[in-house]
């Protein structure tokens, strides 16, 4: 069974996020933020209503049985920016509280993933223990590029834009096996493809509690992906995004050592993390992303049921030369549905 890593989220009114992920024996790891501390999502607290002890004390009680239960715990310090403390020793300082934090829970993380490499020096030099993982936010899609961070990081998640194709997967699973590093890829990202606003929406992000403070322009959306969606004609770019189905993620057992699950914002935790433990998902492919595009589709639907038998070999060889093939663009005709309403 290849191991699941599911995102942490707070539920103010449900079933604490720990009675989810153990439930599904394939959750080997969850990752989780700290209270307040940029991320590479919007903060865990920081609305006004927002009690940041009660938060700290739900995480305590969820991340405490986790590790009773043998869970790997996956400490986020992967904000795309830090501002001006972005190598300060202010920063410094706040990571190793946060790790003294956990440690005095009795939950002192066995990873931490990061995207900046001074939180990665930071935690080489204080905390030479945990296991420092690459963000996928760091879109890492060259060897090179891992042969670059091998002395600050121990394993890595691969750049989603090249995921698909296994024979890549295949090279970069080598060079982690001989260089004793570990590989992980991100299965469920709604994101699009080689998408030009990344930068710009993770930046976004870093900054989300002081953005939603000041008075923003009306009828603009930082989400290219949902602004592309608005108009039916651009639907068929959802299929050449980066996502992998329920179906295919068999095919990646043995490449890398852990698949990712977005599920920190995500509606429905349990129905993703069941659909990948399972191998297959008889719904509505939509659902399962991480942003989930449902209410941009409605009352379409991506029939995950219809896709034709040669779809993984088909995309995994992809040249990505969009303008000239049109697969997607046929293969969406069969799996594009309209909801009886």
């Amino acid at each position: 069974m290849i191991a699941l890593a599911a995102g942490y989220q707070h539920f103010a009114d449900g079933a604490p996020f720990a009675e989810i992920a153990l439930r599904h024996q394939s959750v080997k790891e969850v990752y989780f933020p700290w209270v307040g501390e940029p991320s590479g999502r919007p903060r865990l607290g920081y609305e006004e209503e927002d009690d940041a002890d009660e938060l700290a004390a739900a995480l305590r009680r969820d991340l405490t049985r986790l590790r009773a239960a043998g869970v790997r715990l996956d400490l986020l310090l992967n904000a795309n920016c830090y501002g001006e403390e972005a190598m300060s020793v202010a920063l410094e300082t706040r990571i190793a509280g946060i790790l003294e934090q956990l440690s005095s829970w009795g939950c002192r993380p066995e990873i931490c993933t990061t995207a900046s490499p001074f939180v990665a020096r930071t935690l080489k030099k204080l905390f030479p223990e945990i296991e420092v993982r690459a963000s996928v936010n760091m879109r890492l899609t060259t060897l090179q590029a891992f042969r670059y961070l091998a002395p600050l990081f121990d394993s890595y998640y691969i750049g989603r834009d090249i995921q698909r194709n296994l024979e890549t997967m295949r090279r970069f699973s080598e060079w982690c096996r001989a260089n004793d590093k570990k590989l992980c890829v991100l299965a469920n990202s709604g994101c699009l493809r080689n998408c030009p606003w990344q930068t710009f929406h993770d930046n976004l992000i870093a900054h989300s509690d002081a953005a939603m403070r000041v008075e923003n322009v009306r009828n603009w959306s930082p989400h290219l992906c949902w602004t592309l969606y608005k108009d039916p004609a651009n639907f068929a770019e959802i299929l050449k995004a980066t996502w992998i189905r329920p179906e295919d993620i068999a095919r990646y057992d043995g490449l890398v050592d852990v698949v990712k699950l977005a599920t920190r914002q995500h509606a429905n935790p349990d129905i993703v993390i069941s659909a990948y433990e399972r191998g297959s998902f008889d719904g509505n492919l939509l659902d399962l992303f991480e942003p989930g595009f449902s209410p941009a589709f409605y009352p379409r639907f991506i029939d995950n049921a219809a896709f034709p038998d040669d779809w993984f070999e088909r995309t995994s060889a992809c040249a990505r030369e969009c303008a000239e093939c049109g697969y997607c663009d046929r293969t969406l005709g069969t799996v594009c549905k309209s909801m009886r309403i």
